[in-house]
């Protein structure tokens, strides 16, 4: 039987396995590429850490497919709570998204398509070429702030559907809606006003660790309390009409 413990264990998996790809992708390898403000200097940690810039792509590839599974794991888990916010949560957390992160990667394709030059690109000055490569890379960085718009949208739904599930605890759902605001609270300062983006960069950084409760909680317990039985307790008039 496909319980719904076992359905919130297997979406804290994926969730879990998601979330090993992150820091990768999005911290440590643009973290070792990206030399603020000097361009010869990140082309060269192009050129010559490759391997670990290409281990950072798959990364982001890897976790942004595992996102499709998750959302749908969710949407299984949570769609006899409130299939509208269990549908909001698919939409905003997968079919938009992913395809923004997808297309984002070929950004570091060119930067270090341009920092190897050769080939045809040899018609472009070195100089060139490098400063080029520095701005796909922080045109990188940007795609993810994009895309942040809709990690923090997908997570209000999501808290609302922890809050009614009955079988997580309510304050796990609000603490969703803490770690939403942080990413839309960094989307809105890099967009309208980017001279505040490091200052709230202290506090929102804080709020967005908000969202590792849930993870572990659905990894480790996966679903507990009276929601449990109440969402399993329509199946049982059937059971016992089969018996």
């Amino acid at each position: 039987m496909d319980s719904i413990k076992n359905r919130a264990r297997r979406a804290g998996l994926i969730y879990f396995l998601m979330a090993l790809t992150g820091p990768v992708a999005l911290l440590y390898v643009p973290g070792k590429m990206v030399v603020h403000g000097d361009a010869a200097s990140t082309a060269d940690h192009l050129r010559t850490s490759e391997t670990l810039l290409r281990i950072g792509m798959a990364s982001e590839l890897l976790g942004q497919a595992m996102v499709v599974y998750l959302v749908m794991a969710l949407y299984k888990l949570f769609k006899d709570v409130d299939r509208h916010q269990a549908q909001l949560l698919v939409i905003l957390g997968a079919l938009v998204s992913v395809p923004i992160m997808f297309v984002n990667v070929l950004n570091e394709v060119a930067a270090l398509a341009l920092a190897k030059g050769g080939g045809y690109l040899s018609v472009i000055d070195p100089k060139q070429r490098d400063a080029l490569a520095y701005l796909f890379m922080r045109l990188h960085g940007g795609g993810f702030t994009v895309a942040s718009v809709f990690w923090g949208l997908w997570l209000l739904p999501f808290g609302v559907l922890v809050i009614r599930s009955g079988f997580i605890p309510r304050m796990i759902g609000y603490l969703l809606f803490a770690a939403g605001a942080s990413y839309l609270i960094d989307s809105t300062l890099w967009t309208l006003a980017p001279q505040y983006l490091s200052a709230a960069g202290h506090v929102t950084d804080i709020l967005r660790t908000a969202e590792l409760p849930v993870i572990f909680w659905l990894l480790i317990w996966g679903a507990k309390g009276p929601g449990v039985d109440a969402a399993i307790a329509p199946s049982a008039p059937a059971a016992s009409a089969a018996t």
